[in-house]
């Protein structure tokens, strides 16, 4: 599949702000957090789906039985989001364009997803990322093209994601979208406010 599109959703954080509790598998209209998610990205069907685990890592792992996506361990999780980041796109390294989805944010659809293809497809010259925005701030997921991003993801350290690459790029499209790219389940009250809404 030359123009598949990886998907690498990333579940291993500890989400110390949630409390003790295992973040991803908070339940959220009756599902885990991460199994959102990660229904998501497979129903999406753009290619090939990772998902890289750390914390709570079997029971993670258990939540997302059935599911037609690569499992990747990083046991180097507590060390900050780089190092998932680095293992997700490690596991698909064909791969040209990928999207980086987090498991904590529940109300990302197979639309957003679709939205983020298309708007890189008619991007003229292909941009570095495209990244989606709502009421002027930037949000998750994102599409990056590796080909442009290769040494930038590479230097990434601790607890950073692309965010901070892409915020100095100038080859980055905007895409307006709605509140769900704003949305992820940071706290108890995130998850309690997200089952009213």
């Amino acid at each position: 599949m030359p123009d598949a599109v990886g998907i690498v959703l990333l579940a291993a954080g500890q989400g110390t702000r949630f409390g003790a509790a295992a973040k991803m598998l908070a339940l959220l209209d009756g599902r885990p957090l991460v199994r959102h998610a990660a229904d998501t990205a497979v129903a999406a069907n753009l290619g090939p789906v990772a998902v890289v685990l750390g914390s709570h890592g079997a029971e993670v792992r258990q939540a997302l039985a059935g599911l037609d996506l690569q499992i990747v361990d990083n046991p180097a999780h507590a060390e900050g989001l780089s190092t998932s980041l680095r293992c997700g796109l490690d596991a698909m390294p064909e791969t040209a364009r990928i999207i980086v989805m987090l498991g904590d944010m529940p109300r990302i659809r197979p639309s957003h997803l679709a939205s983020l293809v298309k708007a890189f497809q008619a991007a003229d010259p292909p941009p570095a990322a495209i990244v989606p925005v709502h009421r002027g701030s930037r949000g998750n997921p994102v599409l990056l093209n590796r080909a442009l991003l290769a040494s930038d993801l590479a230097s990434l350290t601790g607890d950073q994601g692309a965010g901070r690459i892409l915020a100095a790029r100038t080859d980055v499209v905007e895409l307006e979208m709605d509140a769900a790219v704003a949305l992820d389940i940071d706290t108890q009250a995130a998850l309690i406010a997200a089952a009213r809404a």
